[in-house]
């Protein structure tokens, strides 16, 4: 009795194993997969021009003090570079410090300048990335895919799969 039970036991676990194979067989072929190259879309997007134009013209002023800035500390660098031999002793102490002094601010200034524009720009690509990830699950809500990769993160995908003409009609349309 306890070996044709084992027997039946054995038989229902084949079918049961079976038949979760054919479900998950039916589910991958009616699953859609499609892929999207994000850097195509972005490098070929006016939107993202006008943001990056945007940033220039705003922080283009700042920049361009910061360059007349280095190039003065420079200036001050060459001439007592030049000079220093034939100064007093007190004279080159005062000089040291000057340029040490303008050499700080100048550090300090660049180093917030370029800390903002790093948060103006992280700012406005997450602005962005937020428009594109919208498109792209509509779409794919839209057109029943199940998994939208980046096609830069897939080893291969046929051609069939790929949405980045319609991601980037769409994103450039808003």
């Amino acid at each position: 009795m306890k070996k044709v039970l084992g027997f039946f036991s054995c038989i229902l676990l084949m079918v049961g194993a079976q038949a979760y194979a054919a479900d998950a067989a039916d589910v991958g072929a009616q699953s859609k997969v499609a892929v999207v190259n994000i850097q195509q879309v972005l490098l070929k997007s006016s939107k993202v021009a006008q943001v990056n134009t945007k940033l220039q013209d705003q922080f283009k002023p700042r920049q361009e003090k910061l360059a007349a800035q280095q190039k003065s500390l420079q200036e001050e660098l060459d001439k007592f570079s030049k000079e220093s031999t034939t100064m007093s002793k007190k004279d080159r102490d005062a000089m040291e410090k000057k340029i040490g002094d303008e050499k700080a601010s100048f550090l300090k200034d660049a180093t917030a300048f370029q800390k903002e524009v790093s948060q103006e720009q992280n700012k406005a690509m997450q602005t962005i990335l937020g428009k594109l990830n919208s498109i792209i699950s509509d779409m794919a809500k839209k057109n029943g895919y199940s998994l939208v990769l980046d096609s830069q993160a897939v080893v291969y995908a046929s051609d069939a799969t790929d949405v980045t003409v319609q991601v980037a009609k769409e994103f450039n349309k808003e």
